[in-house]
């Protein structure tokens, strides 16, 4: 069964202190199977945002722990600050992340609000996905009044805590109150401007935000029939935004709460912010990501403007980041490093090293030593993977040629498809191997009674079926992957047509070697009749791939 897993991002209101910082965020690490992704302190906002990730229990622990330290070393009453704040630990969203609901996630917020009064005496409040009524889901209203608010707020019955004490006592002095929340990834996101100009940084921020700014006639705001402020909406759904100085770096930015990045986006939130700041006479220089980032988010952006330039889409993965980077200025400021920044990147940065990992010249000598792995099927799937990235690049040239233009949608789809096929051999190369371990492992099982003896039979004959399916999947995605080549060679640049053709024979190459693999290994399987119908089909792709390697041979000698 896949694991549960969530993220959860407090926000302290502590952002110079480093010592206090790091005490607090490496709580976290004291909790076994929880790791801490990033530490995201600001001076000027006096405030920090740590991110950490693991199991549900693992992690609610974790954010407890920080929550009680936090309130053991920071003091409210002497706390100032940019960002509005109303306790030590101000925020503690949960954030569902993977096999798990938002209602899952936000009955663990419950839990952890039940600990947190009940264990430290601080109150506090839920909101968005985990709040106990709808006038409370909005953050800025729960914090509203902020800390120096909070004994009028305590003493008002409609504000009473979801969790703590109700009255204003000397914990609240000391530590605020806490929201804690269940939501939907967030992305906090600052837009830079030329400009020191508060007032007109808030200007573009309410042209942007989705509740938009009062409407004012005459100098006088426009009351509805409820005696309610009206007010004329912004640009984008789903975002948040206000207009600050920031004297670290001596400019005015936009900074924006991204609450759904499926409906507001961080590109379209900072087109839309470029286009605003140019009428008003601004310039945007670049912007400034807070915490972590989905590798979507970076992937979408560099899409976005690969489109507006009309270039193709099928180019690398670390390409994309770097057009993401540049194109949304996340440098400006300071450097952006993609592995501490994209929470995919973070996550895997400790994780055993793959053979895809490796140079060239280190994945030769690996394949060279005594060691069985990598072996053949591995060898075939990279092979296969070579081949195809030689398909994707005679796209990508096509897709780039002076006169082409009108072409580039159509070279930029079979780029992405290259791609993709690319993107799956290249997970083969490691599974093949794994595959092959899962094999030994079940040879290593104890055999000591007829019930080991039975598990042991029973473990090696699913690896088995298992080490025949990963070089059926090779032969399948290598032979599938011709259709690029193919195609290149019947329409993409010509000079290139060599290229295509060597693709094609390390496709031919990798349908061959995996076939092999899939006869060696299913052999060995009991279940014969799982094992004449992989071999069958197995057989049917042999015969198919050697029909597109006389097509090929065809196109060569039509044009050479």
């Amino acid at each position: 069964m896949n694991k549960q897993i969530i993220e959860c991002v407090p926000n302290i209101s502590e952002g110079r202190d480093i010592n206090k910082i790091n005490i607090i965020a490496n709580t976290v690490k004291t909790v076994e199977g929880v790791k801490l992704l990033d530490i995201d302190p600001g001076k000027a906002t006096n405030r920090t945002v740590i991110t950490f990730v693991g199991e549900p229990k693992n992690v609610i622990e974790a954010a407890f722990r920080l929550i009680k330290k936090a309130s053991e070393l920071i003091d409210m009453s002497k706390q100032t600050g940019e960002h509005p704040r109303f306790g030590a630990t101000d925020v503690c969203p949960l954030v569902p992340i993977a096999n798990i609901s938002m209602e899952e996630t936000a009955k663990f917020a419950h839990k952890l609000g039940k600990r947190v009064g009940n264990e430290l005496g601080i109150s506090g409040y839920f909101y968005e996905n985990a709040a106990t009524s709808n006038d409370r889901k909005n953050l800025a209203t729960v914090r509203s009044g902020e800390y120096e608010g909070l004994k009028d707020k305590l003493s008002n019955p409609k504000w009473k805590p979801d969790f703590g004490p109700t009255e204003y006592n000397k914990q609240v002095t000391t530590s605020g109150v806490t929201a804690i929340s269940a939501r939907d990834f967030l992305i906090a996101y600052n837009v830079n401007l030329n400009s020191t100009s508060t007032r007109r940084a808030n200007a573009i921020a309410f042209d942007i935000r989705e509740n938009g700014r009062a409407k004012v006639i005459n100098g006088k705001k426009v009351l509805d029939k409820n005696g309610e402020v009206e007010r004329i909406p912004g640009k984008l759904k789903a975002v948040k935004g206000i207009g600050w100085f920031i004297d670290e770096y001596g400019i005015a930015q936009i900074s924006y709460n991204l609450t759904n990045i499926t409906i507001t986006s961080m590109h379209e939130a900072f087109y839309e912010t470029d286009l605003a700041a140019t009428k008003r006479g601004l310039r945007v220089t670049g912007s400034e990501l807070v915490g972590l980032v989905p590798l979507n988010a970076m992937l979408d952006a560099a899409d976005f403007y690969l489109i507006k330039q009309q270039r193709s889409l099928g180019i690398s993965e670390s390409e994309k980041i770097k057009i993401a980077i540049k194109s949304l200025g996340l440098d400006d400021l300071k450097p952006f490093n993609p592995q501490e920044r994209i929470i995919e990147y973070v996550m895997n940065s400790d994780a055993d090293k793959k053979l895809i990992d490796f140079t060239v010249k280190d994945f030769a000598e690996e394949t060279a030593s005594e060691s069985m792995a990598p072996g053949g099927g591995s060898i075939s799937a990279y092979v296969g993977a070579l081949g195809v990235s030689l398909g994707t690049m005679v796209a990508n040239l096509s897709a780039h040629k002076a006169g082409w233009d009108s072409k580039w949608e159509y070279f930029s789809d079979w780029a992405e498809k290259g791609q993709k096929y690319k993107s799956e051999l290249l997970f083969l190369v490691d599974e093949d191997t794994n595959a092959f371990n899962k094999i030994i492992d079940g040879f290593r099982m104890p055999k000591t009674n007829d019930d080991e003896i039975e598990l042991r039979k029973e473990a090696i004959e699913n690896a088995t079926k298992y080490a025949t399916e990963i070089p059926y999947k090779v032969m399948e995605t290598a032979y599938n992957s011709i259709e690029v080549m193919i195609e290149m060679m019947k329409t993409g640049i010509q000079n290139s047509l060599s290229d295509a053709g060597v693709g094609v024979l390390c496709a031919k190459t990798a349908v061959t070697g995996a076939y092999f693999n899939v006869r060696i290994n299913a052999k060995d399987i009991k279940d014969r009749e799982f094992a004449k119908n992989i071999l069958a089909k197995a057989e049917i792709i042999y015969k198919n791939t050697k029909k597109l390697e006389d097509e090929m041979m065809g196109i060569i000698n039509s044009q050479i």
